[in-house]
């Protein structure tokens, strides 16, 4: 199974890259746990921003783009990660997924997170991630993770429950997700659908 994460951090290093691996080795572990072979990649918009701005104005993506956009389609589970600006996901983060065809998602089990200097900030998966994505008709898992800079290494405590246990509920959800897609068919080739389509005939 193929896993992607998309961070849309712009720091070198970055929380949001931190927390999309997190969530990505969560996913992994769980998969494997359950029987199942995966391997995980990471899209760093920060180094595609010039090809995202290149295709929004001429229609076509830089080969770099090209196969971000096609890793992403084609991957079993995907985890999308967006530091917070202005009370919601970055405009790098928008302008990359405003590049998809409206249909490429659909279906595509999807983990959203986001990262932001405070807590107030947290409803941004609720208020803008969540409907981006039911909007591209991707299943977005229940459990969204936002990582304040307060809950790195945080435990919670008897209310709440701290970020590594967000991590490890949402790793799993999606993992769940994934293992119960169907697996996509093989696609015939030529001779074959011949083949079938000649059996198909009925003679009088």
């Amino acid at each position: 199974m193929k896993l992607i994460a998309v961070s849309a951090g712009l720091s070198t290093p970055s929380s949001t890259r931190l927390l999309a691996d997190r969530l990505a080795e969560s996913v992994r572990g769980e998969l494997v746990a359950q029987g199942h072979a995966a391997s995980t990649e990471v899209v760093e918009l920060r180094e595609l921003a010039g090809d995202v701005a290149h295709h929004l104005v001429t229609g076509f993506p830089p080969p770099r783009l090209a196969a971000a956009i096609d890793a992403v389609t084609a991957a079993e589970g995907l985890i999308v990660v967006t530091p917070v600006f202005t009370a919601s996901y970055s405009g790098l983060f928008k302008s990359f997924f405003d590049v998809f065809d409206p249909a490429a998602l659909t279906g595509k089990p999807v983990l959203v997170g986001a990262t932001g200097g405070t807590a107030r900030h947290s409803l941004v998966l609720e208020h803008a991630m969540r409907p981006l994505f039911a909007h591209l008709r991707a299943s977005v898992v229940p459990t969204a993770v936002y990582a304040a800079s307060e809950d790195w290494g945080s435990g919670g405590d008897e209310y709440t429950d701290g970020l590594p246990a967000r991590i490890r509920r949402a790793g799993g959800e999606l993992a769940a997700l994934m293992a119960a897609r169907p697996a996509p068919a093989e696609p015939e080739d030529d001779v074959t659908a011949l083949e079938r389509q000649l059996a198909d005939l009925r003679f009088d």
